[in-house]
């Protein structure tokens, strides 16, 4: 597989066929990305069960923090990596051992041997992505800037000091 682009299909259908996910590297720290991106998920209907040895015994979102993906008692439909790029050696191999069919790494993290051998045992791999960013663009979420709020404006309105609420960002001038 090209792991410079994936198709926007092979996305699609990965992020369809998903229903369980571990989150490998999970926080309870509401700043740091994974926490975001597993309230994201979470509210798009995935389950998404965090994994950290640090956090065990803890719930983050609700869900029950697992040290291992060979803890998690539930069939695991997508390893979605929040670790480096070496870590991500170590959890491939358990991924593999317990059977989840995708691996998915992080923006940044890519390990090419991990995904030689993930594939060879007929696991998809995606790397250097985010499945929260790629669910929000291929359901046209996103804007160029990677969000769409709907209320950031330059512009103020006729009362004091009020911005002016659009339809979130586009590359039209206004």
């Amino acid at each position: 597989m090209d792991h410079e682009r994936y198709p926007d299909s092979l996305l699609r259908q990965i992020l369809q066929d998903t229903r369980i996910i571990a989150m490998v590297g999970s926080s309870d720290n509401w700043v740091r990305p994974s926490f975001f991106a597993m309230k994201y998920l979470q509210a798009k209907g995935y389950r998404v069960i965090p994994v950290n040895p640090r956090a065990l015994g803890q719930d983050i979102l609700g869900e029950k923090v697992y040290a291992s993906l060979k803890d998690v008692p539930e069939k695991i439909d997508m390893v979605d990596i929040f670790r480096n790029s070496e870590a991500a050696d170590a959890i491939t191999d358990e991924a593999i051992e317990i059977g989840a069919p995708v691996i998915w790494m992080q923006l940044g993290v890519r390990n090419d041997a991990a995904a030689a051998r993930a594939e060879a045992a007929g696991l998809t791999v995606i790397m250097n992505r985010c499945p929260k960013i790629e669910y929000g663009r291929l359901n046209a979420e996103l804007s160029w800037s990677g969000i769409n709020s709907g209320v950031i404006s330059s512009k103020r309105s006729k009362k004091a000091g009020a911005p002016v609420r659009r339809g979130g960002f586009s590359s039209r001038r206004h």
